[in-house]
């Protein structure tokens, strides 16, 4: 009988081709980086094939390296699904790992949590914050059991419940020029000088889709890390922003003494929604999540 890889290699394995280090692949895994290197070894020896390329100073995978890392998470992660279609274990109890991007996270993991500890006291709900994209990958390589993301987003071999609209909001310091409008069209928006979340958040590019901006920011020089920088730069009259209503109500522009006015209706929006892989066996436990987060976006 053929020798396989051990699926503990291969998580090791994904892990270091996912972040290009030895030693931040080994942090991630939780053991040394000789544990981990070892495990590569191993699973070089057992395919026959060398997976990292060590003859250069940056970290570059060979040609079977990239094989081995396209293919191995949808092995990993039929592995799992097997485990917990096999285990019998009841909806939300034991661990449940959700990922959740920045834009959202604050403003309703306080209640979402509270509310999921008391319906569900044998869950153990472990968190992930990270990007869209970065969480796409945890979610398809099985890695993450469910993401609570904004959409619309295009991640192959899954599932989504939508939970609520998220409309956005204009923000402005009280001496902008639109401050004391009571409504705004997407049409205010064309000469306005518009601060809005870097590339690699997908709430810019979902502002400039919902408020038809072009693919641009405006005249604006800045690109924020965080909502809450965009509305720091506001405040200090470097232009203005567009919020998720989220944020408005969770007092993140009233933080920063900014001026809020809402959209004529339709408003451009966000959707918000669960995602899981399909055929995971986890899809009734997100959509019992989905239900908790509505109850908190309402």
């Amino acid at each position: 009988m053929k020798a396989l890889p051990t699926l503990r290699q291969m998580q090791f394995f994904i892990t270091l081709a996912r972040r290009r280090s030895f030693s931040k692949a080994a942090d991630e895994c939780l053991v040394s980086q000789s544990t981990l290197s070892s495990a590569v070894k191993e699973l070089e020896a057992l395919i026959g094939q060398q997976l990292v390329d060590r003859s250069t100073r940056s970290f570059a995978l060979t040609p079977a390296g990239e094989e081995v890392a396209a293919r191995a998470p949808g092995i990993l992660a039929s592995a799992e699904d097997l485990v917990d279609a096999a285990s019998g274990r009841r909806p939300l109890e034991g661990d449940f790992t959700l990922g959740i991007i920045p834009t959202i996270a604050p403003f309703i993991l306080p209640r979402t949590t509270r509310r999921l500890q008391k319906l569900y006291p044998k869950l153990e709900l472990y968190l992930r914050e990270d990007l869209t994209a970065a969480l796409a990958e945890r979610l398809t390589a099985g890695l993450i059991d469910a993401a609570l993301l904004a959409f619309p987003y295009e991640i192959p071999g899954v599932e989504v419940i939508d939970v609520g609209e998220d409309p956005f909001w204009f923000a402005c310091h009280d001496d902008h020029p639109l401050a004391k409008r009571k409504t705004l069209s997407k049409e205010d928006l064309k000469q306005c000088s518009l601060l809005l979340l870097e590339d690699g958040h997908c709430l810019r590019e979902h502002a400039i889709d919902a408020c038809e901006l072009a693919a641009r920011t405006g005249n604006a020089s800045f690109d924020g890390t965080s909502l809450f920088t965009l509305t720091q730069m506001a405040r200090s009259g470097l232009g203005a922003t567009l919020l998720p209503e989220m944020a408005v109500n969770g007092g993140l522009a009233k933080g920063a003494g900014l001026t809020t006015i809402p959209f004529k209706k339709p408003a451009p929006t966000r959707r918000i929604g669960v995602a899981w892989r399909r055929g995971s066996g986890r899809g009734e436990e997100a959509r019992a999540i989905a239900e908790v987060v509505a109850a908190a976006m309402g």
